[in-house]
């Protein structure tokens, strides 16, 4: 089944050609079933990419999808334009009276700054707030995980001796997680982060469900809360690590190439993507526990 988009967002067309199907506002008006309401709140500066890559998996699934782009509402981008903006996303202002199936709140390039030296931190208090109230289950990435985790466990972030960069083989620790049907023992994950969660300061309502000796917590669910947190970054293109250290390079950074992710180690090949199964995997399971578990009224979702 497809997932409903903006009619004229620049990412329909890359999914089209990658086979996704993309709904038109008329012909999902004539589908019988409730479609699934998505919010995607997009805290990273290349908004068109970040798009693209969680349309492509949201839209993967069998559901109908309606998907909200959401922004903070007083934070103005440096990289994309407000007439972007204001034709493409809702302020957070805008959907704060709105119920949604799903949330997903994206990674932020903010990874060494305190939580509350965030300019738009309240908003995201607020936010987090809100998901408890509006959302029937959220998905925080990266950076929205560790503020989430902060702001619901008080869990302690720290500075890991050097940045973790590359594509690592993980342990999954639950088979039987209905986030993971379908994984494999020991998947390779995305990883960019220079923190990692103290694991002591997980408390018992939450489980770690993949793992790595090496760099740390992956993925954790918040059952509490309604929630899952992803650490690292399963919706990634093949291009997403390898821009960044060519974008650090460029900046005179000493920075060694991102791990396992270029052939032979060479960064003049073309990366190879070796997770692309699991991030559709873990998007299908999500999407379908929210229909399985979700209200069919809306307006129910929270009470």
């Amino acid at each position: 089944m497809p997932i409903r988009i903006p009619d004229n967002l620049p990412a329909r067309k890359t999914l089209e050609d990658e086979g996704v199907v993309v709904m038109d506002s008329t012909r999902a008006a004539r589908q019988d079933i409730r479609p699934l309401q998505i919010g995607l709140l997009n805290l990273m500066p290349n908004k068109e990419r970040t798009e693209t890559q969680f349309t492509r998996l949201i839209g993967s699934t069998p559901l109908q999808v309606d998907l909200t782009l959401v922004r903070i509402t007083d934070h103005h981008s440096k990289n994309t334009s407000e007439d972007y903006l204001k034709t493409f996303y809702k302020t957070w202002e805008d959907v704060r009276a709105e119920k949604f199936d799903g949330f997903i709140v994206t990674g932020a390039p903010i990874a060494n700054m305190p939580f509350e030296d965030v300019k738009y931190w309240a908003e995201m208090v607020e936010i987090l707030k809100w998901t408890q109230t509006n959302v029937h289950h959220t998905m925080f990435i990266c950076w929205g995980a560790q503020a989430a985790l902060h702001h619901f466990h008080g869990a302690r972030r720290y500075r890991m001796p050097s940045k973790a960069f590359g594509v690592f083989r993980h342990k999954i620790l639950n088979q039987r997680s209905h986030y993971l049907r379908g994984f494999s023992d020991s998947p390779m994950v995305p990883v960019s982060r220079y923190n990692d969660i103290d694991k002591s300061s997980l408390g018992p309502d939450l489980e770690v469900l993949i793992d790595n000796a090496e760099i740390g917590v992956c993925f954790i669910d918040d059952p509490k809360h309604r929630a899952v947190h992803m650490l690292n970054h399963l919706e990634y293109d093949n291009r997403s690590l390898a821009d960044e250290y060519f974008r650090d390079i460029k900046a005179g950074l000493n920075i060694a190439p991102p791990k396992n992710l270029f052939p032979n180690n060479d960064p003049t090949q073309e990366p190879e993507n070796r997770w692309r199964s699991h991030a559709h995997l873990l998007f299908q399971n999500w999407i379908n526990e929210l229909y399985q578990t979700t209200s069919f009224d809306l307006a129910d979702i929270g009470k």
